[in-house]
């Protein structure tokens, strides 16, 4: 496993991290996800990505119990906050100083730690004053429950302003993650610039495209079964602007670059999405311990710009690259507001 400083700060990250969204404690059994999270730790995974939200604070109980016992310094582990939590009671979500508080503290609680590496913002919260948030999150670090602070798809302006407030607040923000893989680009017009300027580097998330990279969904035939785009409970939302045949014929046309660099199709993913030196981790999930072992083989994968451009050219017009849909949340209903 390679490791690389996550932006300008001096916190080094596994160039692939572990992320339990769609797995721990929704499809995937308590002792299979912990089966995959000890394949991580095996293959010299040391960084694990989370979220209070995730199977409805259920994906952090699971990784904690996975990771107790293991040597805390020798890990990184990042959680985040805005989502419901809970029964959904009209605090219960957001980054107002009271949500984060008693995020913060329940995630550590499930987590069985002392504090998180990385706290991040899982979207930009635009019913609560920034101020209000940055100044939350600045009570955090100063208590030692969070080492850095990140923000998960903002804008490149959302990412300005916050910097701005954290430098005034002396507190790390370090990094930001987005959706980012061969398909979708939107980052890099905007965010991935603006982040480099403020020292902010990228965790991103599903650079495999929710599985569409693998290889596995076919044009003209159905999803396989028990494959993320059957699961109606979350997964197939996600993948569905995936699922069109010339998308999907155009993935099938990645293969020989792929064997060209001794690589499957989902390795070539993750591994390009590890050329942009923004890029500090690519967060990598799993349903079964073989998975784990096979992503990590595209750490230290260096591609040859005959390759990039291969890729490039045969992906064509399906990438999507419009810094606009960059995730930016519509207002949530509040009343008084």
């Amino acid at each position: 496993m390679d490791f690389r400083y996550l932006g300008n700060s001096g916190l080094k990250v596994s160039e692939i991290s572990y992320g339990n969204w769609l797995t721990h404690g929704s499809q995937v059994e308590n002792e299979q996800a912990k089966a995959c999270v000890k394949a991580a730790l095996e293959a010299g995974i040391t960084t694990f990505d989370t979220a209070d939200t995730y199977a409805n604070t259920a994906a952090e109980t699971v990784l904690g119990e996975a990771l107790a016992g293991v040597r805390r310094e020798s890990l990184e582990i990042l959680t985040k906050v805005y989502w419901p939590t809970g029964p959904g009671g009209p605090n219960d979500t957001g980054l107002s100083r009271k949500h984060i508080h008693e995020s913060i503290n329940a995630s550590l609680k499930r987590l069985q730690t002392d504090y998180v590496d990385v706290y991040q913002a899982h979207r930009y919260d635009t019913e609560t004053p920034l101020e209000e948030t940055m100044e939350a999150f600045a009570d955090v670090v100063r208590q030692g429950k969070a080492l850095y602070i990140g923000t998960s798809e903002w804008t490149a302006e959302q990412l300005q302003e916050g910097h701005r407030l954290a430098r005034e607040l002396h507190i790390p923000l370090v990094s930001n993650q987005p959706q980012y893989s061969m398909l979708w680009r939107v980052i890099e017009a905007e965010v991935v610039p603006a982040s480099e300027e403020l020292g902010i580097g990228q965790v991103v998330f599903s650079p495999i495209a929710q599985g569409v990279l693998t290889g596995k969904y076919l044009p003209g035939q159905q999803p396989p079964e028990g494959s993320r785009a059957t699961d109606e409970k979350g997964g197939a939302t996600f993948v569905k602007r995936f699922l069109t045949d010339d998308v999907l014929t155009r993935v099938q046309q990645l293969k020989p670059v792929a064997d060209e660099v001794g690589l499957s199709l989902a390795q070539l993913a993750v591994a390009w999405v590890l050329q942009n030196p923004n890029v500090s981790s690519a967060i990598t999930g799993a349903s079964r311990p073989e998975q784990v072992t096979e992503n990590v083989k595209a750490a230290g994968v260096k591609l040859e710009e005959e390759q990039l451009k291969q890729i490039d050219e045969i992906l064509g017009s399906v990438v999507e690259r419009d810094p606009a849909k960059t995730v930016q949340n519509a207002p949530q209903t509040r009343p008084g507001r």
